[in-house]
């Protein structure tokens, strides 16, 4: 277990990283040792900064859900981040280019929460009673931390993703807004695609076969720290498609058919 004062210095180098843009060493580098629980106290640690700085929790994210990137990470769970108010942006909107590092997108469906939600024992039909309305979103992840360290060549795993508040920096809802029994949130897909051209495709089913599954598993692990999902919140359930790199001056737009659709721009900087 990392010492108080590690988390601490850990959460200023994030910080830190945001605000310059540039980005920090490996955490997994620096404390060869680190656990899961390490690493959400360093995410903890972060967001009080932010909290503190005057930001607001609007809700959660969950990540790592499909079967590709836990494969990809060596991993069998989810991982879970925080929103916060600074991180919303309309559909349509221009990113400004100092906003982000190395910014990807990914298509998701939110969970909007008319009733709390607080585990243990919180199963799928619970998340569905508790849910006010669903609605396609676009999360825009950011690394705050290498993707590979230059030197030893090692890469960023998942306690580095958990610490970097699970790679969280943007989100984005539009669309329709439905109730959860007025579809097949399984069959709910996105068509994404870069400048006009198709990128990724993909459907709800492949967020643990059942979107409301992974709120599900989100309760129920915050249970554990006291905690839980409010009435109100935002939760982004987990992208069934693999990132999509955001490069300056890509337009970025995800499809969800009868559902409506979203879409971003990436502004360029000053030549």
């Amino acid at each position: 277990m990392l010492s108080g004062a590690q988390i601490e210095e850990a959460a200023a180098r994030l910080d830190e990283a945001e605000r310059s843009r540039i980005q920090t060493g490996l955490l997994s580098l620096a404390h060869p040792g680190m656990t899961m629980d390490d690493a959400y106290a360093i995410q903890g640690a972060w967001v009080r900064r932010k909290l503190a700085a005057g930001r607001r929790v609007i809700g959660w994210k969950i990540g790592l859900t499909s079967k590709a990137m836990q494969y990809a990470l060596n991993i069998n769970i989810p991982d879970s981040g925080v929103l916060l108010d600074d991180m919303l942006f309309e559909d349509g909107a221009q990113i400004p280019p100092e906003r982000f590092i190395q910014p990807r997108i990914e298509a998701e469906i939110a969970f909007i929460m008319k009733a709390p939600l607080k585990g243990p024992g919180v199963t799928v039909f619970d998340v569905l009673n508790a849910t006010d309305y669903v609605t396609p979103a676009i999360e825009i992840l950011d690394t705050r931390i290498l993707r590979m360290d230059p030197e030893t060549k090692q890469t960023r795993n998942v306690c580095d993703t958990i610490a970097d508040n699970a790679a969280n920096a943007g989100i984005v809802t539009g669309g329709r807004a439905l109730r959860p029994d007025q579809t097949d949130m399984r069959w709910m897909g996105a068509i994404v695609s870069r400048n006009g051209e198709v990128e990724e495709t993909g459907l709800g089913a492949g967020v643990l076969n059942q979107p409301a599954r992974g709120v599900a598993w989100l309760a129920n692990r915050l249970a554990q720290y006291g905690e839980g999902i409010e009435a109100g919140q935002t939760v982004l359930a987990g992208s069934f498609i693999r990132p999509v790199e955001a490069r300056p001056g890509d337009t970025v737009s995800a499809d969800f058919g009868p559902h409506g659709s979203i879409s971003l721009h990436f502004a360029k900087g000053d030549a």
